[in-house]
């Protein structure tokens, strides 16, 4: 089988089982039905509602009483005072435009079928015999021309063209319109004014706005959309090109629906399409594609096909000037979705891009340091109001309008008030792999918020209040709560942001502030703990592993730099484990980065394994329970993503002030190639081994400066014209690994054999 190819033997039997396929802004589930073809489509700006003025905040005395209450172990007080600290509003709902149904062949007697998504060309095909005819449709959604191109060939395809269907949960008008290439379909509508999550059981849960536009074709919400979509047929094909297009004007901006000019815009992309033939517009698609897909590659038998898949999501669904990829990507068809489809701020948005720096797709990681920055903005009114902190903060999910208060929802995951300095980890990250960022307005916001959250405990160590460890309970003696203060994962993030904001500003508020935090605290029991003390959880087995960000997705935690916080952490991921964690794609993905950073490798062997086994869709595309559903199951992507990054990581790290080569190479992963990984630093690695060691690696130095490269054996260091290059021993490896440092030059290549 094709490294760079998924195949299928039947079409999809649930909307997960289809091929995605995108260019950022525009995309499609395909089903590869014979005959009948349908067509998910999304575009990533389609969302109900519109911006919301900034809510005023709870009662000033609420947050005293709150930490009061907090401080004095009174957690059932304390659990009450939190849902008095939260605001009124939901986040809005990502919105799918609707399914397009296309006849393009004849589907009698059909024999020989099987389904492909070529990954390294974003090519979805579909192919069989009918009545011993064959037919071949290929579809592709290119980024230079702003069209889905879906192309029916072979003699068994219908002889005259026929026009599509769109079967759309939105009221919306048809019209037939001839802009000079012919008609052209095209249907026009507008997303509902408001959608409530899925799991707030309200009627009406969804509600469309039928206010007149005002004068410059702005509403306060409910966007306008346009799908538009045209057929032809000429001699050995019939083609299906269509386009979409919404009234979204920015985050902050009152939307669009003058539906005459949304029109237009779908329309104008699907007449200079037809006007090129479908192989130059597939010569351009896939140019393009490659442009990103080549940088990086892997050689492993199965292993692989995982690595790319990540790589070729991220790249299908998130491009500069692009929303950032969330919950499900831009592959949803509900309109009361699971969790809205929103950005879920307290793991799964960043995991959608652990992979992008990493894998060389930095640019694309541009959507979410941009979100950041825009909430860094949004968020100085939720700071202020309810909070009374300098600086901004969000919670635990946004969406396009870059929603940041509190939810009316249970403390355990709305009252998490440290979304931005997650973020802002990635905004630092960015810059560190060899990224321009401006990373100083995102982490100055952050710190402030920090510092202005920070309250002595009775020893006079500074702990973050109030604070939760995310979705997640611990018991007492009266029950279960979720608001303490403290919590690991605040802890964690505020020691990472005070630190790297002393470091760039030298400020002596985060310094004074760095020497009196709390630590993380290991239990009796020899584990990290995820609160304040040890408290036993309400789930132990719970999908969370948020009490570990210091290992990872962080980087305070290291084998040696660390090593008791390192057993500490090793323990409390088994133990976690042992209960049943990993039970989400993204859960699962989530330990297979933890593993390998312990350098557990046949856990993460097994990890990977389980992942695939019992945790993906028959197109691969990673799944979440969902008890609502008939088939259990729903997709969401941050499990595809974190994968990747997962697989990564078992074989270049570079967190510990060293390029680290093999330091969790799983046990079957016998030999196998590696290319293009781009680390701390800048630099660049690629790598080969064989019979699990390692035989040859290629570093380009990102800086001129010390290059440190932990081995997990000496290997001779040459230029790439077979110069030696004089190496000295360095501190801080493990016992069964080696470091060894040289002066490196910006750009240049050596070598290691």
């Amino acid at each position: 089988m094709n490294r760079h190819q998924l195949s299928s033997p039947a079409p999809a039997a649930e909307f997960h089982d289809g091929f995605p396929l995108g260019n950022g802004h525009l995309g499609a589930m395909l089903h590869g039905r014979p005959g009948t073809e349908w067509i998910d489509l999304n575009a990533d700006t389609f969302w109900s509602g519109g911006p919301l003025p900034a809510a005023p905040g709870p009662d000033p005395g609420v947050l005293p009483r709150l930490r009061e209450a907090i401080a004095a172990g009174d957690h059932a007080a304390a659990e009450t005072l939190a849902g008095q600290l939260q605001g009124t509003a939901w986040t809005q709902s990502y919105q799918p435009l609707g399914r397009i149904e296309w006849d393009y062949a004849a589907a009698d007697d059909v024999t020989g079928y099987g389904r492909e998504l070529h990954l390294s060309d974003a090519l979805a095909v579909t192919g069989y015999d009918t009545g011993g005819d064959p037919v071949r449709l290929a579809a592709f959604v290119s980024a230079p021309d702003g069209v889905l191109v879906v192309s029916a060939t072979g003699p068994g395809t219908l002889a005259a063209a026929v026009p599509p269907r769109l079967r759309t949960p939105h009221p919306v008008t048809p019209a037939v319109i001839d802009a000079g290439a012919g008609p052209c379909l095209v249907w026009t509508g507008r997303a509902p004014a408001h959608v409530l999550p899925n799991y707030v059981p309200a009627d009406p849960g969804v509600e469309y706005a039928t206010d007149p536009c005002d004068a410059d074709g702005t509403v306060a919400a409910g966007m306008g959309f346009a799908v538009a979509a045209a057929v032809r047929h000429t001699a050995g094909e019939t083609r299906l090109v269509a386009a979409a297009a919404t009234g979204f004007r920015g985050p902050f901006e009152r939307p669009s629906a003058d539906l005459a000019a949304i029109a237009g815009t779908a329309l104008a992309s699907v007449t200079a399409a037809l006007g090129a033939p479908t192989p130059v517009l597939r010569a351009r698609h896939v140019a393009d594609h490659r442009r990103y897909y080549d940088r990086a590659d892997l050689e492993l038998p199965s292993v692989d096909r995982f690595f790319h898949l990540g790589r070729y999501l991220l790249i299908a669904g998130s491009r500069p000037g692009t929303q950032p990829l969330n919950l499900q990507g831009i592959w949803n068809a509900d309109v009361r979705p699971g969790w809205s489809s929103n950005w879920t701020t307290n793991i799964n948005a960043q995991m959608n891009y652990w992979a992008a720096e990493p894998t060389g797709l930095a640019d694309l990681h541009e959507p979410l340091l941009t979100l950041t920055r825009d909430l860094a903005a949004a968020g100085t009114a939720t700071a202020s109001g309810y909070y009374a902190a300098r600086g901004a903060a969000a919670h635990h999910n946004t969406d396009l309008w870059r929603f940041t208060a509190p939810v009316p929802g249970d403390p355990q995951w709305a009252n998490w008030p440290s979304a931005l300095l997650w973020l802002s980890a990635h905004v630092w990250d960015h810059h560190d792999h060899g990224g321009a960022a401006d990373v100083l307005p995102v982490l100055e916001a952050a710190a402030r918020f920090t510092l202005d959250m920070l309250v002595p405990d009775p020893t006079g160590a500074l702990v973050f209040s109030p604070s939760t460890s995310p979705e997640h309970h611990f018991r007492h003696a009266g029950g279960h709560a979720a608001t303490s203060w403290g919590c690991a994962l605040d802890q964690e993030l505020a020691r990472e942001v005070l630190t790297r904001y002393a470091a760039l500003t030298g400020s002596a508020e985060a310094v004074s502030a760095l020497r009196a935090l709390r630590p993380v605290q290991v239990g009796t029991d020899g584990c990290l703990l995820e609160w304040y003390d040890q408290r036993p959880p309400r789930e132990p087995g719970h999908r969370h592993l948020s009490h570990l960000y210091g290992l990872y997705p962080g980087t305070r935690i290291t084998e040696t730099g660390t090593p008791a916080h390192f057993e500490a952490a090793r323990r409390a991921l088994l133990l976690r484990l042992a209960h049943g964690t990993g039970h989400t794609g993204w859960s699962r993905a989530w330990v297979l980065c933890l593993a390998a950073r312990l350098r557990l490798a046949a856990l993460a062997e097994q990890t990977l394994t389980a992942f695939a086994t019992d945790l993906c869709s028959a197109s691969l595309l990673s799944l979440h329970p969902d008890a609502g559903r008939a088939s259990g199951w729903i997709f969401q992507i941050d499990g595809n993503l974190g994968v990747a990054a997962g697989i990564v990581e078992t074989m270049v790290q570079s967190h510990a002030g060293a390029v680290s080569l093999l330091p969790a190479l799983p046990p079957s992963w016998h030999t196998g190639r590696l290319r293009g990984i781009r680390c701390r630093g800048g630099h660049v690695v690629d790598l080969a081994w064989s019979d699990g060691r390692l035989s040859a690696a290629r570093i380009v130095a990102g800086r001129t400066g010390p290059l440190v490269v932990e081995l997990p054996s000496r290997l001779a260091v040459t230029t790439a014209a077979g110069d030696p290059v004089p190496v000295t021993g360095a501190p801080g490896a493990p016992a069964d690994r080696s470091r060894v440092r040289w002066p490196a030059l910006a750009g240049q290549e050596y070598r290691l054999a």
